[in-house]
């Protein structure tokens, strides 16, 4: 939502459509037996010292965060942030949020008494508890990944009050009952409120069906994220130079992990066409993507110009311009040129996991949304040279569940649930093809990846 140039989130919104849901699923399915919420990471809202609200959260793609980074590395350098929090360099993080509203000696930052991530102001409106839990506490790059504790020394060099940042729970953890109120209003009486991992992420990892340990995860969507499962972080020079993070995973985990700017360009891509006049659904644009020329352009999908909303096909006419590359300009020709550099981008994440792990991944287990565009799952196991396994496609619901079945005592481990997900969902697996012309365009590729 786009107020005055600033865009936000509706959360009163989106918690009354909450409600709305679970008014309408207690008695349909006889009284469920927990309620967890996960969002996506990094942004928040501030409450007063009464509780209340003080402003509606704002979207990470807001532009107040634009040279944030560069003041931040101002006041604590790069490599000192990266030591305190291990987490990858993004402007959208939270702590880039925060410093823009130090920056702007905002009157809510000063108003504020704490700070609660999107599930845990939803969790907050549910129960009364206000607590954060680690999964979505790790994405902001204000938590230390060593000791689960916030890295307050760096914090206050920022400028940024640390005593907003209040407790942490583990996922799967029951934080309490529905409030009275809530409990009036849905009849959900006596319902439990999990944390099953606040960061959608941090569920679909937990629901991907690996019955290995060699393997790396992808979970498809918007944002593409990829990683392997670890017990420990990786917080050295190269994992920093690199650009690599180490977000809270379900379980006593790290998720190690890239972000990858996802489906996000196609998108984008569709909106700007249909704005224009031509209203195309996912299937035909891939469709048309599949019958244009294969690993003729490429872009670097993390490339700045690529973050925000706006005109995307011709920012990517743009850069492929600007790096001396044949300009796509079908619509199938600019979808092709997005799908087949996600795969190049898969291909050279992986080969720095294995890289800065020392762990090999035999498999790429693709979970989520993105699972459905199987042009692009093609094009991953032609990219990375090894077997791509998909599904299932809901992987951040059914991590949720699985979540509040370990809180709840209906399972006993994380491995037990993972084996009810592959007995529950179909998974289709892709083998590699056309070897000798993906690694000559890998090479191409690689001359025009930047640095994220």
């Amino acid at each position: 939502m786009n107020v005055n140039g600033r865009l936000h989130w509706d959360a009163l919104r989106l918690f009354a459509e909450m409600k709305i849901g679970l008014k309408k699923a207690w008695p349909e399915t006889g009284g469920l037996a927990s309620l967890g919420v996960n969002t996506w990471g990094v942004d928040f809202g501030l409450l007063d010292k009464h509780g209340e609200l003080l402003g509606n959260p704002v979207n990470y793609r807001d532009s107040r965060t634009d040279g944030m980074p560069d003041q931040a590395f101002r006041r604590v350098p790069r490599a000192e942030m990266y030591r305190a929090t291990g987490i990858q360099f993004m402007q959208l993080n939270s702590v880039f949020q925060l410093l823009a509203l130090v920056t702007a000696r905002s009157p809510q930052l000063a108003a504020a008494d704490r700070l609660l991530f999107m599930p845990d102001l939803f969790n907050y409106w549910f129960t009364g508890r206000g607590v954060i839990e680690r999964t979505i506490a790790s994405t902001s790059q204000c938590l230390n990944p060593r000791t689960g504790r916030w890295a307050t020394a760096m914090l206050q060099k920022l400028g940024i009050p640390a005593g907003i940042l209040g407790d942490i729970v583990e996922p799967g953890t029951i934080i309490g009952s529905l409030s009275r109120h809530v409990a009036e209003e849905t009849g959900a009486r006596g319902l439990k409120v999990v944390t099953p991992g606040g960061h959608d992420t941090a569920c679909a990892v937990a629901a991907v069906p690996a019955a290995t340990q060699s393997y790396a995860y992808l979970s498809s969507g918007t944002w593409s994220l990829m990683g392997m499962e670890l017990a420990r972080p990786v917080v050295t020079a190269a994992s920093l130079k690199y650009n690599f993070t180490n977000e809270g995973g379900v379980c006593n985990t790290i998720r190690f992990l890239k972000n990858i700017s996802g489906l996000w360009l196609v998108q984008e891509c569709r909106r700007i066409w249909a704005a224009g006049g031509a209203a195309l659904d996912y299937g035909k644009l891939t469709r048309q993507a599949r019958q244009a020329p294969a690993l003729v352009s490429f872009v670097d999908p993390n490339h700045a110009d690529f973050l925000s909303a706006g005109d995307m096909p011709a920012r990517i006419q743009k850069f492929c311009r600007r790096t001396g590359q044949p300009v796509p300009r079908s619509r199938g020709e600019l979808v092709r040129t997005v799908l087949e550099s996600l795969a190049m981008k898969y291909r050279w994440v992986l080969e720095r996991l294995e890289e800065l792990t020392g762990q090999p991944a035999d498999v790429l287990h693709i979970v989520g949304g993105g699972t459905q565009n199987k042009l692009l799952n093609q094009l991953a196991a032609n990219a990375v040279g090894r077997p791509v396994v998909t599904g299932p496609v809901e992987a951040t619901a059914a991590g949720n569940i699985l979540m509040q079945m370990l809180a709840t005592k209906k399972i006993r481990s994380l491995a037990e649930g993972r084996a009810i997900v592959r007995a529950s969902f179909p998974t289709e697996t892709y083998r590699p093809q056309h070897a000798a012309a993906w690694a000559e365009a890998y090479g191409r590729f690689l001359k025009i990846q930047g640095n994220d």
